[in-house]
Protein backbone atom coordinates (compact mmCIF):
# COMPACT_ATOMS: atom_id res chain seq x y z
CA UNK A 1 0.00 0.00 0.00
CA UNK A 2 1.45 3.38 -1.00
CA UNK A 3 1.80 6.24 1.45
CA UNK A 4 -1.12 8.08 -0.10
CA UNK A 5 -3.34 4.99 -0.04
CA UNK A 6 -2.49 4.57 3.63
CA UNK A 7 -3.51 8.19 4.30
CA UNK A 8 -6.80 7.61 2.46
CA UNK A 9 -7.45 4.54 4.60
CA UNK A 10 -6.63 6.44 7.79
CA UNK A 11 -8.93 9.32 6.79
CA UNK A 12 -11.72 6.86 6.00
CA UNK A 13 -11.24 5.18 9.39
CA UNK A 14 -11.58 8.55 11.11
CA UNK A 15 -14.66 9.22 8.99
CA UNK A 16 -16.24 5.94 10.08
CA UNK A 17 -15.81 6.92 13.71
CA UNK A 18 -17.40 10.35 13.27
CA UNK A 19 -20.22 9.03 11.06
CA UNK A 20 -22.16 8.37 14.29
CA UNK A 21 -22.64 12.13 14.81
CA UNK A 22 -26.27 13.24 14.50
CA UNK A 23 -25.45 16.17 12.22
CA UNK A 24 -23.37 15.85 9.06
CA UNK A 25 -21.62 19.17 9.73
CA UNK A 26 -20.59 17.94 13.21
CA UNK A 27 -19.08 14.81 11.66
CA UNK A 28 -17.13 16.85 9.08
CA UNK A 29 -15.92 19.28 11.77
CA UNK A 30 -14.88 16.39 14.02
CA UNK A 31 -12.90 14.74 11.24
CA UNK A 32 -11.21 18.02 10.30
CA UNK A 33 -10.37 18.75 13.94
CA UNK A 34 -8.94 15.26 14.43
CA UNK A 35 -6.78 15.49 11.30
CA UNK A 36 -5.53 18.96 12.27
CA UNK A 37 -4.65 17.78 15.79
CA UNK A 38 -3.05 14.43 15.09
CA UNK A 39 -1.69 14.46 11.54
CA UNK A 40 1.55 16.19 10.68
CA UNK A 41 1.35 19.11 8.24
CA UNK A 42 3.19 16.95 5.72
CA UNK A 43 0.55 14.19 5.94
CA UNK A 44 -2.29 16.70 5.44
CA UNK A 45 -0.52 18.44 2.57
CA UNK A 46 0.33 15.14 0.86
CA UNK A 47 -3.27 13.91 0.85
CA UNK A 48 -4.72 17.30 -0.13
CA UNK A 49 -2.24 17.58 -3.02
CA UNK A 50 -3.02 14.03 -4.14
CA UNK A 51 -6.76 14.75 -4.15
CA UNK A 52 -6.22 17.97 -6.12
CA UNK A 53 -4.12 16.15 -8.72
CA UNK A 54 -5.83 12.76 -8.96
CA UNK A 55 -9.29 13.22 -7.46
CA UNK A 56 -10.68 11.63 -4.32
CA UNK A 57 -10.10 8.00 -5.40
CA UNK A 58 -11.18 5.78 -2.51
CA UNK A 59 -11.83 8.65 -0.10
CA UNK A 60 -15.28 8.62 1.50
CA UNK A 61 -17.54 11.66 1.38
CA UNK A 62 -17.15 12.89 4.98
CA UNK A 63 -13.32 12.85 5.09
CA UNK A 64 -13.29 14.39 1.60
CA UNK A 65 -15.39 17.30 2.90
CA UNK A 66 -13.18 17.60 5.99
CA UNK A 67 -10.03 17.78 3.87
CA UNK A 68 -11.68 20.37 1.63
CA UNK A 69 -12.33 22.45 4.74
CA UNK A 70 -8.72 22.05 5.85
CA UNK A 71 -7.44 23.04 2.41
CA UNK A 72 -9.65 26.13 2.35
CA UNK A 73 -8.84 27.11 5.96
CA UNK A 74 -5.43 25.61 6.81
CA UNK A 75 -4.91 27.66 9.97
CA UNK A 76 -7.67 27.63 12.55
CA UNK A 77 -7.79 27.68 16.32
CA UNK A 78 -8.42 24.11 17.44
CA UNK A 79 -11.27 23.38 19.83
CA UNK A 80 -8.96 21.34 22.04
CA UNK A 81 -5.29 22.10 21.34
CA UNK A 82 -2.90 19.16 21.70
CA UNK A 83 -0.94 18.83 24.91
CA UNK A 84 -3.55 19.51 27.54
CA UNK A 85 -2.76 20.64 31.05
CA UNK A 86 0.15 18.53 32.18
CA UNK A 87 0.69 20.65 35.25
Amino acid sequence: MSGTQHLVQMANDIGHFFRAEDKREDAVAGIANHIRRFWTPRMREKLIAHIAQHGPNGLDELPREALKTIAEHPIVKLEHPPGGDAG
